[in-house]
This record gives structure tokens, C-alpha cells and sequence, in this order.
């Protein structure tokens, strides 16, 4: 085995410096776009255990006052993917025609009348679910007819 060259220790040594002196200014001033070189600030924290969490979900009522929740199975759009796009569906609630086109063309036997987003807040108790929950509807739209 070969020793290293004198401009290959220079070099790497450069790298490690500049990748240090990047972690460092990341961490004192970086944020979560600054990634992998600023914190990854989202599982730097722990909520108390008897903090509500809370999740996003599609509330449907078809023509005939049934009330379902929309899931990915119902429309092919995953919860995470409408818990990214809350502020959008909050601002412009048209948007979610694109939801009840999507769960129209799976049951096309069903009217919708209304299709909502809305904030459930589950209780818990010592980190454990109570079984309580808080709904808060953020965006709802009108099936047109």
C-alpha cells in the first residue's frame, strides 16, 4: 500500500476544515433548509406527553348527509400529502375539487355535497390517547351540482 501524497493529506485536510468550519456556522446560525449542514431542527424537540396531537384529514358528506372520511384508498392521495397542503386548501378551498375528482373517478355510484379538511386534535393522557378528540374544520368547499 501506497502512503498518501503530501497534496493528498493537504487536500483532505482542507475538506475536513471546510466541512467543520459548515457544521459549526450551520449549527450557530443555520436552519432546516441548511441541511445536512444546519440543524434538523424537526426531532429536536419532544412535545409535553399531555399535549393534543393532531393529524389532517378529509371529511366528505354525500348527497344524501353521509358523513366519511376520505382516506388514500378512497382517492389515491396519502394523509401526509394533504397535511402538506393545508395553508394551500386553507387559502383557496377550490382546491379540493381536485380530492373529489380523485374519489369520483374511484366511486363514481356516490354524490359528494361538501368535501372539508379538518385538524383533529386527539387528547392524551400521560403520552397515552384518551379517546377524546377536537375537530376544527380549516378549508371546505361546495360540490357544485
Amino acid at each position: 500500500m501506497d502512503s498518501m501524497t503530501r497534496p493528498g493529506r493537504l487536500a483532505r485536510l482542507v475538506v475536513t476544515v471546510l466541512t467543520a468550519g459548515l457544521l459549526v456556522a450551520g449549527t450557530v446560525a443555520g436552519s432546516d433548509d441548511d441541511f445536512p449542514f444546519g440543524p434538523f431542527k424537526m426531532y429536536a424537540y419532544a412535545d409535553s406527553p399531555d399535549e393534543p396531537v393532531s393529524e389532517a384529514l378529509v371529511l366528505a358528506a354525500t348527497d344524501t348527509g353521509r358523513r366519511i372520511i376520505l382516506t388514500e384508498n378512497d382517492t389515491g392521495v396519502r394523509r401526509a400529502e394533504v397535511e402538506g397542503q393545508v395553508g394551500r386548501f386553507t387559502a383557496d378551498p377550490t382546491e379540493l375539487r381536485i380530492i373529489a375528482d380523485a374519489y369520483r373517478r374511484r366511486h363514481p355510484d356516490v354524490r359528494l355535497a361538501t368535501v372539508s379538511v379538518i385538524i383533529r386534535r386527539h387528547e392524551l393522557s400521560d403520552g397515552r390517547p384518551t379517546g377524546s378528540f377536537r375537530d376544527e374544520v380549516v378549508a371546505e368547499w361546495q360540490v357544485p351540482r
